[in-house]
């Protein structure tokens, strides 16, 4: 179905005519893609009106909750002079701030944590700014009207965000990670630029009151010095930092690239655009379903919350198989071989852009 050539209407007609449907106009053409994705959505929707608010939104909320009761018992193990108690606290400490600062950013940019616009906005502000050191706005800017809006497409919605030409694979893909919670915040004063003195107030401010905050309770709680307390929170802010960075380039730079004029409909956009990774036990409740296992899903309906993905995909699935629509999946350590051997072509050139033959 891909191809990185230049389509044409002969191309296009040969192409039909392999399928036995001889040359249609656009118009109808076009209504069909439509009812493809029409189709799916109302089978989607259906299997939301009929879960539970617990199915919809309770799950993904109980394991944010139990993200944030776990922190004392982590500040407390941090200040414990044994070896094992002290790194316990520093690996609950990691995982606490991976679901809070990926999973619930994630949701929270979505507005999938809640029904109500105004605690959707408060969540948004509350995980991007508070616990992710982030501008809220350009967090959704970028992520939801961007990088949703426009996946796959060169220079709009393409990833780039995360591309780095100038260094060496081996340091792009296993150390430059790490320095992502320092990056981040420096990241978030750049996008500040332009924008209303209340909006870069409130940014800051929230900014710093996670980051002191955390600082606050590992000096004043875990007992530990200035510098420890930095580098403890240098150490658990890092500790998903290549797997983040990694799930965020493998699902979907590699795939077919669309132009901003010349793209495909949405369906065949997010099926060809998009990867899932395998079910992995600890990325998939410490990011979510929806940027592991379930990212097709999450790109085609990305109003649902994590669970509901897992729970929709089934049926996702089947359907664009059915279809014949492909459903894109691969191994973690088999994308980091391609990216690994593969750097040059895929991490610092421009992908070239793919021309879906016969069906744009």
């Amino acid at each position: 179905m891909c191809a990185n050539m230049q389509s044409n209407p002969e191309k296009r007609r040969d192409t039909a005519s392999r399928d036995g449907e001889g040359p249609r106009d656009e118009a109808q053409a076009d209504a069909e893609r439509e009812t493809l994705m029409m189709e799916l959505t109302r089978l989607v929707q259906k299997s939301v009106r009929e879960s539970s608010w617990w199915e919809r939104r309770g799950i993904d909320c109980s394991i944010l909750t139990a993200a944030f009761i776990s922190l004392p018992a982590g500040f407390l193990l941090l200040g414990s002079c044994q070896t094992l108690y002290f790194l316990s606290g520093v690996l609950m400490m990691g995982v606490a701030h991976a679901v809070i600062t990926v999973k619930g950013t994630h949701l929270a940019s979505h507005g999938a944590l809640s029904e109500s616009p105004a605690w959707a906005h408060f969540w948004a502000v509350f995980f991007i700014e508070v616990c992710g050191s982030f501008s809220a706005r350009a967090g959704v800017q970028a992520h939801v009207k961007m990088h949703h809006a426009h996946t796959n497409v060169i220079t709009l919605g393409d990833s780039s965000t995360w591309k780095m030409p100038f260094l060496p694979r081996s340091v792009y893909l296993f150390i430059a990670p790490l320095a992502v919670p320092i990056i981040t915040p420096i990241v978030a004063i750049s996008q500040l630029k332009g924008q209303s003195p209340l909006l870069i107030l409130r940014t800051v401010l929230c900014v710093c009151l996670g980051f002191f905050s955390q600082y606050y309770l590992l000096r004043c709680v875990s007992g530990l010095s200035c510098s420890s307390a930095l580098l403890v929170m240098l150490l658990c802010r890092a500790m998903f930092s290549l797997p983040y960075i990694h799930v965020n380039i493998f699902q979907h730079i590699g795939l077919p690239m669309f132009s901003a004029t010349n793209r495909p409909k949405r369906i065949y956009q997010m099926t060809h655009g998009v990867l899932n990774l395998p079910r992995n036990l600890l990325l998939d409740w410490t990011f979510g379903h929806s940027l592991i296992s379930c990212h097709v899903e999450h790109h085609l309906f990305p109003f649902l919350s994590d669970n509901m993905c897992l729970k929709v995909k089934p049926l996702v699935s089947q359907y664009l198989k059915e279809k014949k629509l492909p459903y894109q999946e691969d191994a973690y350590v088999s994308r980091l071989s391609l990216f690994f051997h593969r750097y040059q072509e895929l991490m610092v050139f421009t992908p070239p852009i793919t021309e879906l033959v016969g069906i744009q």
